[in-house]
């Protein structure tokens, strides 16, 4: 199986799969908010942007991952990034995240909207559990991702290692085919609010 890289849109958002045009507007996107790097694996932000780049680009080109640039439809503007990755065919199970807004799109519709187009993308795909993960230390994202409906799974303990070299914890949530009927109507429901 496999993740088409195709285009995702609804009325507030257009999301692109990555190709070479795009880097310059994922780069004033993304490469901004050090801080806010702080709890990721990896980092875009300043000179380490290129690489994170090359590797986004590696896994789209493997089919292993599809990133996404994801454009504000009232501006025109690319506000941020998130990506389908680490696609197991054999299991039919994904991970939506690498997930990153600049600081004026954080709130608000675009991360249930994003969530939404790229959850349906998944499961119309035929995947059958959609893994997000975030750090131990990060209440903010834990919060975020139950808000969207999503099964908190459990820790998986010294996990990772951050890109400041810090040994990480790691929350397992998922979404499987048998939740998302709940998921999509309560991420439906909360997109109705910015209808109004």
């Amino acid at each position: 199986m496999r993740i088409e890289p195709v285009v995702l849109e609804d009325r507030w958002l257009r999301l692109e799969p990555y190709t070479p045009a795009l880097k310059d507007e994922v780069r004033a996107a993304i490469s901004v908010d050090e801080a806010a790097w702080s709890n990721m694996v990896s980092t875009a932000f300043g000179d380490r942007f290129d690489a994170w780049w090359d590797n986004a680009l590696a896994g789209l080109e493997a089919g292993r991952d599809t990133p996404y640039a994801v454009r504000r439809k009232a501006d025109g503007r690319v506000v941020g990034t998130s990506s389908l990755h680490d696609l197991f065919p054999q299991h039919r199970r994904v991970e939506l995240g690498s997930t990153f807004f600049h600081p004026d799109a954080r709130g608000g519709v675009t991360n249930p909207a994003s969530k939404r187009l790229l959850l349906g993308h998944a499961f119309e795909s035929g995947i059958v559990r959609v893994e997000i993960i975030t750090d131990g230390i990060n209440a903010r994202s834990q919060a975020a991702i139950a808000k969207l409906g999503a099964v908190r799974e459990g820790v998986l303990r010294r996990h990772k290692i951050t890109h400041t070299g810090r040994v990480r914890d790691t929350v397992m949530f998922a979404i499987t085919d048998e939740d998302w009927p709940r998921v999509r109507a309560g991420l439906d429901a909360r997109l109705a609010a910015f209808e109004i």
